[in-house]
């Protein structure tokens, strides 16, 4: 899934006028008369200016705890203690997760735009990660060893003596629940609307500081050039160099966008979006706020299409397997529902509004886990859900389920 990275750098300027080098890095290229870099290096004084140690930071949170999840060593408490990590705290085998003072569920469904007056909407989230965490121990782990059966959590093989998967009584996977919902809950929101927000961007003084160079504390970047870059750290933050990014660094946003790009029918979404962050990022240098939000724009629409494909594409991959490999078709499903949950925090352009909202999300979620669940799921179910989300989007069932 990384060969559309190829040549980025040069791919990258395709499409624009090239003009001289500027100090922003590389060679850049002119659209709306913003230069942009060939790369995602932004200096002042020969330093950079680019900052998102606390995005990767929580990136390599997550992948430890959806880690957890499946090591049945773990109690509730120690899990939970990773999700609400405190400083200094033995929770991770990374010393450095364990020094910071960050958590994940601190940031989870905590975007200023959507959440910053609704804490009840937000603390409901955060608790279904909570259960998540909680029926995974109490009632998975105690089954680990048992034939998962309808209604009977337990472990259940996928055909050929292929891949164990361990589900609740409904065919749930929690660990594929829990990531995928993250995506949405985490990623995508703090992307979206929080760090993209011009309630976040604009905050105090930001405008007026980023206009004067005014640069935040003994940093060497500007507010709103650090909140602009937060939002690049959430999706390139764990890459070995984020300046030229080859996706899949992690196993959240970043292995998404790339698996979407990889499909012929929407090939080049992902140099789309690294471009908006590129060009977004030079216009609060160039101090071009019109700009700037004209690619936030961009990235919303972008980002919530890739949730949205990669929802309906597992209802498709599930709905193919059932009743001749059913452990994949849980596997399949169990990701489809995560991402489903993740539609709530997408954004529709121009608007303050997801693709669809909470209430929306939770009756196509609750779809799938009535009755016994996925073991009665029924192929034409997943059509209807799968129609109801395309119907939102600008691409249909066929173009995400192949």
């Amino acid at each position: 899934m990384k060969k559309f990275v190829l040549g980025l750098a040069t791919l990258a300027t395709l499409g624009f006028t090239s003009c001289d080098s500027d100090d922003d890095g590389g060679t850049p290229v002119v659209t709306n008369n913003v230069t942009a870099p060939d790369t995602y290096v932004f200096e002042r004084g020969a330093a950079s200016t680019v900052s998102f140690g606390g995005q990767t930071t929580r990136i390599q949170m997550a992948q430890e705890i959806v880690s957890g999840l499946v090591n049945t060593a773990n109690t509730e408490l120690a899990l939970d203690n990773m999700f609400a990590h405190v400083e200094n705290a033995n929770d991770f085998t990374d010393a450095d997760l364990n020094a910071s003072d960050k958590s994940v569920r601190s940031k989870v469904a905590a975007s200023t735009d959507y959440f910053a007056a609704n804490t009840t909407d937000a603390n409901v989230i955060k608790s279904t990660f909570d259960l998540y965490i909680e029926d995974q121990v109490n009632t998975v782990f105690p089954n680990w060893a048992t034939t998962a059966t309808s209604g009977v959590a337990g472990q259940i093989q996928q055909a050929g003596g292929g891949s164990i998967r361990y589900v609740n009584g409904k065919g749930l996977e929690y660990n594929q629940a829990f990531a995928k919902s993250l995506i949405g809950a985490l990623m995508v929101d703090q992307i979206l609307n929080n760090y993209l927000s011009t309630a976040v961007l604009d905050a105090g003084d930001n405008v007026a500081n980023n206009n004067a160079d005014v640069l935040d504390g003994d940093n060497n970047y500007t507010t709103m050039e650090h909140k602009w870059d937060e939002a690049y750290g959430y999706l390139y933050g764990n890459e070995d160099n984020p300046a030229v990014p080859l996706l899949e660094a992690d196993k959240f946003l970043s292995e998404y966008l790339a698996k979407v790009d990889g499909d012929d029918d929407f090939s080049g979404i992902a140099l789309d979006v690294f471009n908006a962050f590129k060009l977004g990022r030079a216009a609060i240098v160039a101090k071009d706020y019109d700009v700037r939000d004209a690619q936030a724009e961009i990235i919303r629409a972008k980002i919530s299409q890739v949730i949205a494909v990669r929802g309906v594409y597992y209802l498709q991959q599930g709905k193919a397997k059932l009743g001749t490999d059913m452990a994949s078709a849980f596997h399949a499903l169990s990701e489809a529902y995560g991402f489903i949950y993740s539609l709530q925090f997408t954004r529709k352009p121009g608007t303050t509004e997801p693709y669809l909202t909470k209430d929306e999300v939770l009756l196509l979620t609750d779809e799938l886990m009535t009755g016994n669940g996925f073991w009665d799921i029924t192929p034409a179910t997943l059509d209807t859900i799968s129609d109801t989300i395309s119907a939102e989007f600008s691409f249909t069932t066929a173009q995400a389920g192949s």
